[in-house]
């Protein structure tokens, strides 16, 4: 089988790690690496030669890699703000591109993804790794055979703490840093939309439609960075506009409610907080438990004794994605996730088929950051998500019989 010539743009912390997975799929020949720093650019091709034993093309100019007739697809890793950019200019160049996740910064942004793909007739993934987590997916299989009934609410977040990473950001070259320092939103968004987006069959016969969001205060940071002695003694000077908490409520067009959290600057352990509730039971991460109506109303006030119970639904719901996994051999990457959602980027682009999550999924999803910073300016007002499928979320779209498909 030919190889796919991809090019890589973006080497930072997670470019990095993108990369490494990236040359476990087999048959893919990553030919160029790019970043606006030339030694992150020879860092990654460095991992490369010594990987492949093939050197690529180092850029500092992702138009370079662009340029390159012989290149199929981009991978994009750079920082939050260049996304849509180096999106748009991929697109236009009809190479298909997988593009890391983050917020947008303006809804225009995202309509300009969407008209891009839509004119040149090329697919554009935005590579959520988290809609292809093992209970995720296990969860998704439970709503699409019907044990959870009919699903009424949905919640996940990002709760993460990023206080390291973002205080010394400008040692690190950290792209967060100044956007902690002068935005105040829902600023990455998609960790649980996306996999919650499948439950609810977002753009698929439903859609969201409005939001309302709100912050707390800002104070973490501030703590930690008077707390650590080697941390930047100069950002004392300076108001992070972030918010340590901000919640976000979410309404669909069949009456479903979604809440998210970002919670990145306080103290605290690693969660994406997926819950789905359904008329018939629910299933918590946290404690990694599923609660059916079946099971009696005695549990009620025992509930703890049962956490934990989710892998044992796993035997009968595991998603076949996963069953077929696991017999292959998991691969590294956040837990797997990311061998798995690059493998159906590059499954898409040998077959030149649509890619599981599209071009009007990244918009809808990535839009909620934009959104939630006017809630929040406007002290928390309702703010309408405008439809980026122009209606056909109300008609059937085919679906590609792929091995990573998602619906």
């Amino acid at each position: 089988m030919k190889n796919l010539k991809i090019g890589h743009i973006g080497l930072g912390s997670r470019g990095s790690g993108l990369l490494k997975t990236m040359l476990l799929v087999p048959d893919i020949e990553i030919t160029a690496v790019c970043d606006v720093y030339q030694d992150r650019a020879e860092q990654g091709a460095a991992k490369i030669l010594e990987l492949t034993g093939k050197k690529p093309k180092i850029c500092l100019d992702y138009h370079e890699i662009l340029q390159d007739p012989e290149i199929e697809a981009v991978v994009i890793a750079s920082a939050w703000e260049s996304h849509v950019e180096i999106a748009v200019t991929a697109l236009e160049a009809h190479k298909y591109v997988g593009m890391e996740v983050g917020g947008a910064y303006s809804v225009e942004d995202c309509w300009k993804l969407v008209r891009a793909s839509e004119r040149t007739g090329t697919p554009c993934m935005l590579l959520e790794n988290c809609c292809y987590g093992k209970y995720e997916l296990m969860v998704l299989n439970m709503v699409k055979s019907g044990v959870l009934g009919e699903i009424v609410h949905c919640a996940g977040g990002y709760h993460h703490d990023l206080r390291d990473e973002i205080t010394f950001g400008r040692e690190n070259r950290h792209y967060r840093l100044r956007n902690y320092l002068n935005r105040n939103c829902e600023n990455y968004p998609t960790h649980e939309l996306g996999p919650i987006a499948k439950v609810l069959d977002i753009n698929r016969g439903n859609r969201m439609v409005s939001l309302v969001s709100m912050s707390s205060k800002a104070a973490g940071l501030h703590d930690y960075i008077k707390q650590n002695d080697k941390a930047d003694k100069a950002l004392l000077k300076q108001e992070f506009m972030q918010g340590d908490i901000v919640t976000t409520v979410i309404r669909c067009a069949h009456g479903q409610t979604i809440t998210l959290t970002l919670d990145t600057t306080l103290p605290r352990p690693y969660s994406r907080g997926f819950t789905v509730r359904g008329t018939k039971g629910m299933y918590q991460e946290d404690n990694q438990s599923v609660f059916l109506d079946e099971m009696g109303s005695e549990l009620h006030f025992k509930w703890q004794e049962q956490w934990g119970n989710a892998d044992q639904y796993l035997k009968k719901y595991q998603h076949p994605i996963w069953t077929q996994y696991l017999e292959e051999g998991v691969k590294e990457g956040h837990d797997g996730m990311d061998y798995l959602v690059l493998s159906a980027f590059f499954e898409s682009v040998r077959n030149r088929m649509q890619t599981p999550i599209d071009v009007y999924d990244a918009a809808s999803w990535m839009c909620i950051s934009a959104l939630s910073e006017d809630s929040i300016a406007c002290g928390g007002a309702p703010v309408s998500i405008p439809d980026f499928t122009n209606g056909k979320w109300l008609l059937e779209r085919p679906v590609a019989d792929a091995k990573y498909r998602l619906d």
